[in-house]
C-alpha cells in the first residue's frame, strides 16, 4: 500500500468517524437536554396556572359563602338564595376568556355567561372531540372534594374549539359544582417557541462541528502532501483533543442551565411561599372574607407573575431586568428591601464608594447580584435569623460584596462536601471562577459571613463611605 493511501487510512478515516461520532453524540445530548427543558418549562406553567385557577375558584366561593350559609338556616328562602348566588359568580369574570361556570351534579347547566344557550341543558353525555365525557369529568373531579380535568372547549374570543384546563370543587348541600378554566394556547405557543429556538440551536452546533470537520479535512489533506506518520500521529493527538474540548463544552453548558435553573425559580419561589402560607394562615382562622388574607394573595399571584418572567428570562438567557435599568447598587437595595418586608427581617444595605471606582462590567454586575440573591435567600430559607446586612465596596481594583446574619450558622465544610447539598453556595463559587473572584465563608452560631471579592482593576484608592438603610 502507498504512503498516501496509508496517510488516508490512518487520518482521514479516522478523523470522519470522530466527527460522525462527536455530531451524533452531540446531537442525542443536546436533544435529550431540550426535552428535559421543555418538561421543566412545561411543569412550572402549568403548575402556576393550576395555583391561578385554584384561587380564583377560592375568590368565588368565598363570595357566595354568606348566601350558602344562609341557606342552611333557612331552608325557605332557599332557592332565592340559589338564585343571587348564580347572579353573582354570573357577574364575575377575568379577562375576556376567564369566567365562571356553575352544574348540578346531574350534568344540567345552571350558569354559563358565555354560553347562556347551554343553561337549563342536559350536558351528562356531552364530549368534546378527543371523545371525552367532558361533564362526568368535571363531576367526578367535583365528588373527589375537587380537581382538575384537561378538556377541549369553545374559546368565547374566537369561537375555536382549544386545549383548556378546569378546575370544579362541590357545594354539597346545593347539589352544585363551580368552576372556571384557562385556555392552554399561551402555554404551547411559548413550549413551541423554545422547542423551536433548541431545535436551531442543535443544527447551528451541526453546522459549526461540519465546518470544522471541513476545516480539518483540508488541513489533513494538505499535511498529507508533506508529511510522514509521525505527523499524522500529531493530528490524530489534535483530533482527541478537539474530542475533548467538545465533550466540556457540553458539560459547561448542562451545568449553566443547571445553576440557572435553581437560582431564579426556587429563590423566588421561597417568597411565594411565604405569602401562600401567610394567606393560607388568615383563610383558616377567620369564620368570613378577610381582606388581609385576599391582599396577601393577590401578591402571590403577583410573585407567581415574577416566577413566569424569571423563568422565561432563563430560556432567553438574559441577564437581571433591574441590574440594566437601575444599576448594581440600586438593584442590590431594591433586594433588600423586597425580601425585607416579604419574610420579616431586618436587612441593612450599606455601600462603600472608593475614588475612581472602577466600572463594573456586566458580567461581574450579573455574578455580584445573583450572589447576593443566593445568599439572602439561604438566609430566609435556613438561617432563622432576626437582621442581616448587605454591604457592596467599589474600589479601582475589585469589587466586594459581603453579607452577614445572625442566625443559627452552618458547618461550611460539611455543606461543601455533601453532594445533596450545599448547591447555592457551589454555584457562587462556580460563578466567581469564571471572573478570577474568590468567596471567604465563615460560620458560627449568631454570625455568619460571606464575602465575595472580584477584581476588577489595577489600583486601589482610598475609601469613602456612603450608608443606605444600614443596620
Amino acid at each position: 500500500m502507498k504512503l498516501k493511501a496509508k496517510i488516508f487510512l490512518l487520518a482521514i478515516v479516522p478523523f470522519l468517524a470522530a466527527i460522525a461520532g462527536i455530531e451524533i453524540g452531540v446531537r442525542q445530548e443536546a436533544t435529550a437536554l431540550a426535552g428535559t427543558q421543555h418538561a421543566t418549562m412545561q411543569a412550572a406553567y402549568l403548575a402556576s396556572k393550576e395555583i391561578e385557577l385554584k384561587h380564583y375558584v377560592e375568590l368565588a366561593t368565598s363570595t357566595i359563602e354568606p348566601l350558602y350559609d344562609a341557606s342552611r338556616d333557612n331552608a325557605r328562602d332557599d332557592a332565592m338564595l340559589r338564585s343571587r348566588a348564580l347572579a353573582a359568580l354570573e357577574k364575575m369574570d377575568f379577562g375576556k376568556d376567564g369566567y365562571f361556570f356553575v352544574y348540578d351534579m346531574h350534568g344540567r347547566s345552571l350558569m354559563h355567561p358565555r354560553e347562556p344557550d347551554l343553561v337549563g341543558r342536559d350536558l351528562w353525555t356531552m364530549r368534546d372531540p378527543q371523545g371525552a365525557l367532558v361533564i362526568q369529568q368535571l363531576i367526578a373531579a367535583a365528588a373527589r372534594g375537587g380537581g382538575y380535568v384537561r378538556y377541549v372547549w369553545h374559546r368565547p374570543s374566537t369561537g375555536k374549539l382549544e386545549p383548556k384546563l378546569g378546575y370544579v370543587v362541590p357545594l354539597e348541600r346545593w347539589g352544585w359544582l363551580v368552576g372556571t378554566g384557562i385556555y392552554l394556547d399561551d402555554v404551547d405557543t411559548t413550549l413551541a417557541s423554545i422547542d423551536q429556538r433548541a431545535s436551531a440551536n442543535i443544527e447551528r452546533t451541526m453546522m459549526w462541528i461540519d465546518a470544522i470537520a471541513l476545516t480539518g479535512l483540508g488541513v489533513i489533506a494538505l499535511c498529507a502532501l508533506v508529511l510522514n506518520v509521525s505527523e499524522s500521529r500529531s493530528a490524530d493527538a489534535k483530533l482527541k483533543r478537539l474530542a475533548q474540548q467538545v465533550v466540556e463544552s457540553q458539560e459547561k453548558e448542562r451545568a449553566r442551565l443547571s445553576r440557572e435553573l435553581h437560582d431564579g425559580i426556587s429563590q423566588m419561589m421561597v417568597s411565594v411561599k411565604l405569602l401562600l402560607e401567610s394567606a393560607l394562615m388568615r383563610f383558616e382562622r377567620g369564620e368570613a372574607r378577610v381582606p388581609a388574607a385576599e391582599a396577601a394573595l393577590a401578591t402571590s399571584l403577583a410573585r407567581l407573575g415574577d416566577t413566569l418572567r424569571e423563568v422565561r428570562r432563563i430560556s432567553h438567557a438574559l441577564r437581571p431586568a433591574m441590574l440594566d435599568d437601575l444599576g448594581l447598587a440600586a438593584a442590590l437595595q431594591q433586594l433588600t428591601r423586597e425580601l425585607s418586608e416579604q419574610a420579616g427581617i431586618e436587612i441593612g444595605f450599606t455601600q462603600i464608594a472608593h475614588t475612581h471606582a472602577a466600572v463594573l462590567p456586566d458580567a461581574v454586575n450579573t455574578v455580584v447580584f445573583r450572589i447576593a440573591q443566593e445568599a439572602l435567600t439561604n438566609i430566609v430559607r435556613h438561617a432563622r435569623a432576626s437582621r442581616a446586612s448587605l454591604s457592596l465596596e467599589v474600589s479601582a481594583s475589585a469589587v466586594t460584596l459581603s453579607i452577614a446574619d445572625n442566625g443559627c450558622g452552618f458547618d461550611v465544610q460539611r455543606a461543601l462536601a455533601d453532594p445533596r447539598g450545599g448547591i447555592g453556595l457551589r454555584n457562587m463559587r462556580e460563578r466567581l471562577d469564571t471572573l478570577g473572584g474568590s468567596l471567604s465563608l465563615v460560620s458560627q452560631p449568631g454570625h455568619t459571613n460571606v464575602t465575595a471579592h472580584v477584581p476588577v482593576g489595577a489600583r486601589a484608592q482610598a475609601p469613602q463611605t456612603l450608608q443606605e438603610n444600614s443596620l
